[in-house]
């Protein structure tokens, strides 16, 4: 598998994202039943006043998020609660920007290891690019339970138990 981080705002370098996001990519990958050697996903590590501009450009909202992603094609199901169908042919996924200032407070505000929510953060916009979405309730499910597995087997707790089940994630999505 080909993770390529890029390092834009280099407080990310101290909670070892690079790392990270390969962990956190081929988990997803495993969890979908793909070989992770067989795909490539870029991974912008970026702060608030960045993602704020991709945000505006690619979604018309001039505010900062935690976690965006852009698939490669689209891969969502037609059918709410259906399983996205594996990705085929080209092994470039698509892309995912993260950023430093949201995720270091929702993390804080959690009571979270910056790193357990990063992780989470890298998952979830992997899941994304596979095809999963959070718009519709049944795909919401679909993709919440798909990153609490995938959490599990990387050793991290839920990080939907025992919160309000407001997620943390706020990539736009919904």
């Amino acid at each position: 598998m080909t993770t390529d981080v890029i390092i834009e705002d280099d407080r990310w370098e101290a909670v070892g994202l690079a790392a990270l996001a390969e962990r956190g990519v081929a988990a997803a990958l495993a969890h979908q039943g793909l070989a992770p050697g067989n795909w490539e996903v870029s991974v912008l590590a970026c702060g608030d006043a960045r993602i704020a501009a991709l945000n505006d450009d690619f979604r018309g909202k001039a505010q900062a998020t935690n976690v965006l992603s852009w698939p490669s094609a689209e891969r969502g199901p037609a059918e709410s609660g259906a399983r996205p169908d594996s990705p085929v042919g080209d092994p470039e996924l698509g892309d995912i920007a993260i950023a430093w200032e949201t995720c270091a407070r929702e993390a804080a505000q959690a009571g979270r290891p910056l790193a357990d929510h990063a992780t989470h953060l890298i998952v979830h916009g992997t899941l994304h690019l596979l095809g999963y979405d959070h718009v519709r309730e049944a795909d919401g499910d679909l993709m919440e339970a798909a990153e609490t597995a995938i959490l599990a087997g990387l050793g991290l707790p839920d990080p939907y138990e025992g919160s309000d089940g407001r997620s943390l994630i706020d990539d736009g999505k919904d």
